[in-house]
């Protein structure tokens, strides 16, 4: 866990003033609880002095600082020391908890290309990308990242297109195909023709999205500082209404001591700091207090679908052959000389060192790869370029799940096929089923073809499906949501999901396997990319707001039975400080419970009877 130089700097306060407290009740000498008085009092007072004159904010600060004062005033030092520590510890948790990290785009721009090869009267010259004009023609060599959208007009290869669609697979691109900013030529040579400027690419596209997507909520307000203008006037009249009615001003100091609202405003940064200490053990990070609360309401969770539901990357399912042995060795064996990833999937499947020699190796942009083994020709690649090798083509029954094929053929014959897939996660069919129970809509959002999305979907059960989305398809269609009224999660892995996940109530990105982008866009992270904790972190963002609802609940009643003792004269202040310490006490221990919560069937069964009423939804700050 790290602090900031601030945050190190209250801490030490917060220690030094508890150790004062501690030490002036041990050898009763009030005198040292000056000490917390000084250091955790006097902030408190300034902050209140300054949002009640610049503001008018009328906060439980207000009553904080009258009771640390009102202690003072009759000799009770202690009581003010006590109090000021109390109300330190719960200002830094909550300011801990609830300062939010903001979402940064640094590793979209460095993915900007600064320069292009401008082909020009026949002269290749490196240019600036704010010099290229539409309809320019560039050269982009393989490895680079395509400086601008366009179209190929000379030239074939394959493109990387993840940062744009998620797609795990490269896609083949030839002659008047459109490529896009920030994608890569993995392999071919090729020329293109600009159809946008620099500014108006894809790629500067998504990064405004990321800048300007955000959730179009009202900032939730802290319900301590809800309540507070109410307890205030509360305090103050009955203070001094029991004054004039007994003239006795310890009764009335009193009551200002006992409505001193430490657990009230305990409650809500306790059951957080749980909560997130819960969460952070099964390797989930929440970057803020708001997330959990925006968690604890969410009707519809969005997948992405690579690296999602799925592991991203190309994996192989199947081998048809009459002699799989003998075809894989001879695939796997001319495929090592290969950096494709469905070349190497073949290679890591076969998973074997003892490759044949390959001589006369050719690799086909678009189509797969050649060579000569044991003075045999062999051809690895899909079923056009085994068409245009004029090679019958046997074992050319469909695939059933949109598999891609690879044909290896050994003389002029095929000898058998291979089937890759990105394969789904063994956990996502149970986690789409537990959130169901839990009420909570699934939707899939995919980059991917009609075909692939519907065969995943139907997969893991998840009826609502669109496909060839783009990230800014993705976020409309979560904004469309947003507008009905529902608050939305979104859960990606890559560059292209960064708006969505910043667009949603709650991003949550896969942060073993995720860009750094999409961690940094999101609200909550999968450190071990678990989608199966889906369900855990629901279950116990409900239980979170449930228990901050109660102990807000326990915080207020003691509060008024507190006043009432005070008020006939049942309690002094320094019985009354001790009241409110227990009220802490017991608000603490409660929330700790959040530490060993794990969702349980009546969790499931009672997850739209949470008892959380709209009055106090809005809990957290």
């Amino acid at each position: 866990m790290k602090f900031t130089r601030d945050e190190k700097v209250d801490i030490l306060l917060i220690i030094i003033s508890t150790v004062s407290v501690i030490a002036s009740f041990i050898l009763s000498l009030d005198y040292i609880a000056w000490i917390a008085v000084i250091l955790c009092g006097v902030p408190i007072f300034k902050e209140c002095v300054e949002g009640f004159i610049t503001e008018l904010d009328i906060k439980a600060d207000l009553l904080v600082t009258l009771a640390i004062i009102a202690s003072i005033v009759i000799g009770e030092v202690f009581a003010a020391g006590e109090i000021a520590t109390i109300m330190a510890i719960g200002g830094f948790l909550e300011e801990y908890t609830v300062s939010k990290t903001q979402g940064r785009i640094e590793e979209l721009v460095k993915m900007t290309p600064q320069f292009a090869t401008r082909i020009k009267n026949g002269v290749e010259e490196k240019i600036r990308i704010d010099e290229v004009n539409i309809g320019d023609i560039l050269k982009v060599l393989p490895g680079e990242s395509i400086p601008t959208d366009g179209i190929i007009i000379n030239g074939e290869t394959s493109i990387d297109q993840s940062t744009l669609t998620g797609e795990s697979i490269p896609v083949d691109k030839k002659e008047n195909d459109e490529i896009y900013s920030g994608t890569i030529n993995l392999y071919g040579s090729f020329t293109m023709k600009t159809t946008k400027v620099s500014e108006e690419s894809s790629l500067q596209k998504l990064i405004r999205l990321v800048e300007s997507s955000a959730p179009e909520n009202a900032k939730i307000v802290r319900q301590a500082d809800k309540w507070a203008s109410v307890i205030v006037v509360i305090a103050f009249t009955a203070a001094v209404l029991t004054f004039f009615a007994t003239f006795e001003i310890i009764r009335s100091v009193t009551i200002l001591v006992v409505f001193c609202p430490c657990a009230l405003v305990l409650a809500t940064p306790t059951a957080i700091m749980a909560a997130i200490g819960n969460l952070t053990k099964h390797g989930i990070l929440v970057k803020d207090g708001e997330s959990i609360e925006e968690l604890a309401h969410i009707d519809e969770i969005v997948f992405d679908k690579t690296g999602t539901l799925t592991y991203g990357t190309p994996e192989v399912v199947n081998v048809i052959s009459d002699n799989p042995k003998e075809m894989l060795y001879l695939a796997s064996s001319l495929e090592s000389k290969s950096e494709h990833p469905l070349a190497k999937a073949i290679v890591k499947y076969y998973d074997n060192s003892d490759f044949a020699e390959v001589s006369d190796f050719k690799m086909h942009i678009g189509n797969g790869v050649s060579g000569t083994i044991n003075n045999s020709k062999i051809i690895a690649g899909n079923k056009k370029f085994i068409t245009q090798e004029k090679i019958a083509l046997n074992y050319d029954e469909m695939p059933e799940n949109n598999e891609i094929e690879i044909y290896v053929a050994k003389d002029g014959e095929v000898i058998g096929k291979i089937l890759l897939a990105d394969t789904l996660r063994e956990s996502s069919k149970q986690t789409i089923k537990q959130l169901k129970r839990l009420k909570v809509k699934t939707t899939l959002l995919t980059g991917d073809n009609e075909t692939t999305a519907k065969a995943i979907a139907k997969q893991v059960k998840v009826r609502n499906v669109k496909s060839n989305c783009l990230p800014e398809d993705k976020t409309e269609y979560i904004k469309q949501e947003q507008l009905k009224g529902n608050k939305v999660a979104m859960i990606g892995d890559g560059i292209n999901d960064a708006p969505s996940l910043k667009k949603a109530n709650v991003g949550i990105a896969m942060g073993n396997i995720g860009s750094d982008v999409s961690v940094e866009a999101a609200n909550v992270a999968l450190i071990k990319d678990n989608i199966e904790d889906l369900p855990h972190i629901i279950g116990i963002s409900r239980k979170t707001i449930k228990t901050i609802n109660l102990s807000i609940g326990f915080a207020l009643t003691l509060n008024f039975i507190a006043m009432g003792l005070a008020i006939f004269g049942l309690l002094d202040p320094i019985a009354g400080a001790l009241v409110h310490n227990i009220g802490s006490v017991i608000v603490i221990i409660y929330s700790s419970t959040l530490i060993n919560y794990k969702i349980s069937r009546k969790d499931y069964k009672k997850s739209k009877k949470l008892g959380i009423t709209k009055s106090l939804n809005k809990s957290i700050t």
